[in-house]
């Protein structure tokens, strides 16, 4: 099979595009013949070495969508997709033209998503979901911020929240990009500068918001922190500037606030499965999107796919192995 290897540690250019031989599942595994798979920004990183974990040589990829071409009878020429934190760290990963996953992996796509549209949802919605149904439990009539809406993650928070009824502010240095499904969705825009505190209280009342769904971090931290309402929760899943952060404690505690972090690399493939079935529904009512495909390239372009990605591009990248 084709697929793009790195056995050092570096810059998109120590990618190779190369033949290795095709998987074999062993029993209990399945083997997926990959149409379409996502480039993230997590990608990008696992090849710059940022993974303790990652073990070399290694396929890189966490995202995909394709057809069962051998397992169980009953997933044979299924369509299927799925992500996961194994894939493409410690086993070879979506980036090529065959991948071997577990049985317990397998979740069918939905029927109104193509490949490439399927291959970019797993790891902003896992990560999204987790945070804002998982671990905030964001109820119907809920306001929550969204800090970063305008990116990959912060749109998904926010197309999951409206789903279950909540009211979203987003937080960002700009508006989400226009037509895209956080633009649409969104309730307020705040600019996220020296105001965004007095602007988001003075949308809640004064209150605070009930959830900060913060996909900035570091930087952003104190500002999440200072939008909650008493006894709201915070999600973390960045440390964009600073990895190390500080604040006041007693206000912490006086307000009485839950602080969550949300870690979609903690999920083997077979552990997301279950999640991206639980969000095969929200696409197939129509309830959710996805996202807008930025950029397409063949796989044995890679290299200018992962280029693309570290370069920020906005909207998603995704590498074309139909």
């Amino acid at each position: 099979m084709k697929a793009i290897q790195f056995k050092t540690f570096g810059t998109p250019d120590v990618l190779d595009y190369v033949d290795l031989p095709d998987p074999q599942p062993a029993p209990g595994y399945a083997l997926v013949r990959v149409k379409s798979a996502s480039v993230n920004p997590s990608d990008v990183k696992n090849v710059s070495g940022h993974f303790a974990h990652t073990t070399l040589p290694r396929v890189p990829g966490r995202d995909f969508s394709g057809t069962v071409v051998a397992g169980p009878d009953a997933w044979l020429g299924a369509d299927v997709w799925g992500t996961g934190g194994d894939i493409g760290f410690t086993r070879d990963g979506t980036h090529a033209q065959l991948l071997e996953i577990p049985v317990a992996a397998l979740s069918r796509k939905p029927s109104t998503l193509t490949h490439e549209q399927a291959a970019s949802i797993g790891v902003n919605f896992i990560v999204a979901w987790l945070g804002t149904v998982e671990y905030a439990k964001l109820a119907a009539g809920e306001t929550i911020a969204v800090i970063g809406a305008g990116g990959g993650v912060g749109g998904a928070v926010t197309q999951i929240a409206k789903a279950r009824g909540a009211r979203v502010i987003a937080v960002d240095r700009r508006e989400p990009p226009a037509g895209s499904p956080a633009a649409r969705l969104l309730d307020h825009y705040v600019p996220l500068d020296d105001h965004v505190v007095e602007q988001v209280r003075a949308l809640t009342g004064g209150a605070g918001v009930d959830v900060v769904y913060d996909t900035v971090g570091g930087v952003a931290f104190e500002t999440a922190l200072a939008l909650v309402k008493r006894r709201g929760r915070v999600v973390e899943i960045s440390a964009t500037g600073k990895r190390r952060v500080e604040f006041d404690l007693i206000d912490f505690y006086h307000n009485e606030m839950q602080l969550f972090g949300a870690d979609s690399a903690k999920l083997g493939v077979a552990e997301a499965a279950p999640l991206m079935t639980a969000l095969a529904e929200g696409f197939e009512s129509g309830r959710f999107e996805a996202p807008v495909i930025a950029q397409r390239f063949p796989l044995a372009q890679a290299r200018e796919a992962y280029e693309a990605v570290a370069a920020g591009t906005r909207g998603r990248v995704v590498i074309d192995l139909s």
